[in-house]
């Protein structure tokens, strides 16, 4: 199945400028959806991982079942003031303003193998701050998965030595 023909393109959405590629189109198909996270479990079936990371919200979409397949563990990655116990929290960078995601201190003991899990890699300033969160914990990172890659906006660049796997590329931001 080509994936990349369900995901709807939105112009100017969340601002002007942003071509927002949507992936409830995707999700909404269960036969697409069941081929990607095959696919990503696929991809990382002989992967030492303990625990899957994942960013809110849509990372959850992706990264719980992955977890469920691989017998991992899930860890949330959250936007700020959701999660009730002690965390840590960090800044970063959007296409179109910041944002901040937190952690549970507890999360990831020193050690723990960890995958990251989103649906989308653009500028990287997400994932690049998910890394950052999981490596002040003590965890190892073992790569970083995605549904969507804008390749144009070299989310990459800022995930270098890290194993990066995204399943569908787009040209033009």
């Amino acid at each position: 199945m080509e994936l990349a023909r369900l995901i709807r393109s939105i112009p100017d959405f969340p601002v002007k400028g942003i071509l927002f590629r949507d992936i409830t189109t995707l999700i909404r198909d269960g036969e697409a959806l069941q081929e990607a996270i095959d696919t990503m479990v696929e991809h990382y079936i002989d992967t030492d991982i303990d625990v899957i990371a994942a960013v809110e919200a849509r990372g959850w979409i992706f990264g719980a079942p992955l977890a469920y397949e691989l017998g991992a563990g899930f860890v949330p990655i959250r936007k700020p003031s959701k999660l009730p116990a002690d965390k840590i929290s960090i800044s970063y960078a959007l296409e179109y303003g910041t944002n901040t995601l937190e952690i549970h201190k507890d999360a990831i003991p020193a050690g723990t193998k960890v995958l990251i899990v989103d649906d989308l890699l653009a500028t990287g300033g997400s994932s690049r701050a998910a890394v950052d969160l999981v490596e002040k914990l003590g965890g190892k990172v073992v790569g970083l998965s995605f549904l969507i890659e804008l390749v144009d906006l070299h989310g990459r660049d800022k995930l270098k030595g890290y194993d990066v796997y995204s399943m569908v590329q787009f040209e033009g931001a």
